[in-house]
């Protein structure tokens, strides 16, 4: 009991313990929606999908069609729908990952930043398994080489990682908050995660917005990196009212103070903050 060990493995042993640690929390985190990994997996297929038929049924009905891109009209939904929900569910996954009083933490060598990591990680798989999947069979069953359209591919699947990151790095902050108010900081990430459904930019083309309506939008990192995944996507589209730069800089600034806002928690957080509750 008062005894004190030392660590034989040194840094290339104990890096891949970490990641070993990592992986199973993963896989754990990916197996939180259905005890079955692959149905979890199909469950969040299904999702994208349905929210892919919503909006194109809405943009047909609204007669909206016409105000798109010039290429086809399902990547165009695509391209704000799989950059929408993987960035809200990458911030939902990381603010509510397991803390410092969580009980997982008392299992060496369990700590925040393994958890942190399997939260992202976990999203990110699922959510790139999903969005591969959902390209595969739209372009083999319904609408056949439509892939080879994508004008910059790898730059495009950029903006996808970009907005993951940047998902990832406004979950830190409200993870690191969390603690010291819980329900306030819950209902501030579903507002932000509900009001991404218009602020994110999915629906209309940046292009087309007037500086009055530009404001509304234009400090939002998710709607400058679906407006550059467009950019990327379609060869008849500029994007002018966007940067990779401004989401890459917010993302960095948020991370740094999660970073420094879990650090600070961890050391001060108890388990008895929660008794009341």
């Amino acid at each position: 009991m008062f005894q004190t060990t030392r660590d034989s493995r040194g840094r290339a042993g104990s890096a891949l313990v970490l990641a070993e640690v990592t992986y199973h929390a993963a896989v754990r985190s990916v197996r939180k929606t259905h005890g079955n990994a692959l149905l979890a997996i199909a469950l969040n297929i299904m999702q994208a999908v349905i929210f892919v038929a919503v909006f194109y049924f809405m943009f047909a009905l609204l007669g909206l069609r016409g105000a798109s891109l010039r290429g086809d009209f399902l990547l165009y939904i695509m391209s704000g729908v799989f950059l929408f929900l993987t960035h809200t569910k990458t911030l939902g996954a990381v603010a509510g990952a397991e803390g410092p009083t969580s009980p997982m933490m008392q299992h060496a060598p369990m700590n925040t930043a393994v958890s942190i990591l399997a939260a992202m990680l976990s999203t990110l798989y699922i959510q790139t398994l999903s969005l591969f999947t959902i390209l595969f069979v739209y372009d083999v069953v319904l609408n056949p080489g439509v892939v080879m359209e994508i004008m910059d591919p790898i730059a495009a699947f950029g903006m996808f990682l970009l907005a993951w990151f940047t998902g990832a790095a406004l979950g830190m902050v409200f993870m690191a908050a969390k603690p010291w108010a819980p329900v306030p900081v819950g209902i501030i990430t579903t507002l932000y995660q509900r009001a991404n459904m218009i602020a994110s930019g999915k629906m209309f083309v940046a292009n087309t917005l007037t500086p009055q309506l530009l404001a509304m939008f234009d400090w939002n990192p998710l709607f400058h990196c679906i407006d550059q995944a467009r950019g990327h996507m379609f060869v008849n589209y500029f994007p002018r009212n966007s940067s990779v730069e401004y989401p890459i800089w917010v993302a960095v600034v948020f991370l740094m103070l999660g970073l420094m806002g879990e650090f600070y928690t961890r050391k001060h957080a108890s388990a008895s903050w929660g008794a009341k509750r």
